[in-house]
């Protein structure tokens, strides 16, 4: 009988891994998640250009560094750095409820516990546009004191990769709004979008992380 169990058994094994409902094959890993972190991956080559670009003109014009780089606001800019980072912790907190099935608060507002991934990630929404926000300021005070795309070539790296950056987290913002948009306009939470959601949170990692090592080579490095 063991012997017969056991032929049993390695017969079953052999032949195509079954389907998972909504998941497709179990062996075939998620296409979205996939695509999203190779796009990242040549986002990441992108902004290493940035990086080499700035730290090029950087050690050709040793005395222009020195000169513009006290015309930054290093506590403003961390104070901002601060609201981005947290705003990754509202979105992981978001992830972890879309991964749950849960769109939406089961209780009040008020009970934080009991949010969904729409509350986490409005609040996601709201830091990252005090982000942007912050920025746009700071660009302003800049521009006031005579710091303009076409002053230097410190002026122009620093508003290249600073609002090459802007501009992706402004995108990450679209995406977040569509993403609570949805949660209004269907009546099943899917796995699809749970994915849609999980991918979108890889993004937003990923400008976090950048805007760290551009905040360091940027105002801490000076």
């Amino acid at each position: 009988m063991t012997l017969v169990a056991t032929a049993e058994a390695t017969t079953r094994v052999s032949g195509p891994v079954p389907s998972i409902p909504d998941y497709g094959p179990a062996t075939r890993p998620n296409m979205v998640a996939v695509g999203t972190m190779v796009w990242l991956a040549s986002e990441l080559m992108f902004f290493a250009a940035l990086f080499a670009f700035y730290f090029s003109l950087r050690g050709n014009l040793p005395t222009l560094w020195d000169e513009r780089a006290a015309d930054l606001n290093v506590p403003f800019a961390f104070g901002n750095t601060v609201v981005l980072v947290i705003s990754s912790v509202w979105c992981q907190l978001g992830v972890l409820r879309a991964e749950r099935g849960q769109v939406a608060r089961t209780g009040t507002l008020l009970n934080v516990k009991e949010w969904g991934m729409r509350e986490w990630y409005v609040l996601t929404y709201v830091f990252g546009s005090i982000f942007i926000a912050g920025q746009v300021f700071e660009y302003a005070h800049l521009v006031h004191d005579g710091v303009t795309l076409s002053s230097d070539s410190y002026a122009s790296i620093f508003y290249l990769a600073t609002g090459f950056h802007g501009m992706h987290v402004t995108g990450g913002l679209i995406a977040f709004l569509l993403i609570i948009g949805r949660t209004f306009t269907t009546r099943r939470y899917t796995h699809l979008q749970e994915t849609g959601a999980v991918v979108t949170s890889y993004y937003w990692h990923f400008v976090d992380v950048v805007w760290i090592a551009l905040f360091a080579m940027i105002y801490l490095l000076q």
